[in-house]
């Protein structure tokens, strides 16, 4: 898929982080970008500065969703690129004891549902959306592409910690979806990759305390810093470029491997 300003594309969560890194990366190759979010100011902040257009979406909803791609899409037209950014943390255990009070708690599956829901259902409620949008185009040559999809899973998909069992679920599931949606698509010419990003200066990394973040980055091999939006951006730049990587996954970590404890 050839970057320029013949395409379009939808970038989830592009208000902030990984998406907003993306968003600028694809508008600054010539790309027309159209972001979805919830933080509507910095939404419009954004969109404005990369001359893009901006939509208020909950992944998770489906109305919202269709009314996004129609706003998006009667700006810039059909996107040929759809990566999904969009996605929340938040901790708690299967089952867990008050150290204090001894009182037992099985986990809020009310919490779990949301996870779940943002992460990936609403992964995949915005890529089966513009696939299907995407298979109303003409193929580009000389392979005779269509479109491409780009998930963010997380390592958590792989080495899930202590109280992420919602969150690494979620990201589990887009993960293990990635092959059998390049397969369903491959006819339509249509490819589906996800990246797996390991600690990258996001508003989820950005808000934790030093220690916490030198206690993570003491897992890292090299280099031994967070990762950058912009770093992220072209690995999906990469993916989008070449098109004989589908149905694969790629892990963006520094070397990373999470222990048990």
């Amino acid at each position: 898929m050839e970057l320029s300003n013949n395409i379009a594309a939808v970038v989830t969560g592009g208000a902030s982080g990984l998406g907003e890194g993306t968003a600028r990366l694809l508008a600054s190759r010539g790309v027309k970008v159209g972001i979805f979010d919830m933080n509507v100011e910095r939404g419009e902040s954004v969109a404005k500065d990369i001359g893009g257009v901006f939509a208020r979406v909950d992944v998770s909803d489906e109305a919202s969703v269709d009314a996004g791609f129609e706003a998006v899409r009667a700006a810039n037209g059909q996107e040929r690129i759809m990566v999904n950014c969009a996605g929340i943390g938040g901790g708690m255990k299967t089952a867990s004891r008050d150290r204090k009070t001894g009182e037992i708690r099985a986990h809020d599956a009310g919490f779990y549902a949301k996870i779940i829901g943002i992460n990936l259902i609403g992964t995949f409620l915005c890529l089966s959306k513009s696939s299907a949008g995407m298979m109303s185009l003409d193929p580009t040559e000389p392979d005779g592409e269509r479109g491409v999809i780009i998930n963010t899973a997380s390592v958590a998909a792989q080495d899930g910690q202590i109280g992420q069992v919602a969150y690494a679920a979620s990201k589990g599931g887009i993960l293990a979806m990635a092959l059998p949606i390049a397969r369903d698509l491959a006819r339509e010419g249509i490819r589906c990759n996800t990246i797996l990003p390991g600690f990258f200066e996001t508003p989820i990394y950005e808000q934790m305390k030093a220690e916490v973040k030198d206690n993570l980055r003491a897992h890292l091999q090299f280099p031994t810093r967070f990762g950058t939006s912009q770093e992220y951006a072209e690995i999906v730049a990469m993916m989008c470029e070449q098109v004989y990587i589908n149905g694969e996954y790629l892990r963006a970590d520094a070397g990373a491997r999470m222990p048990p404890r």
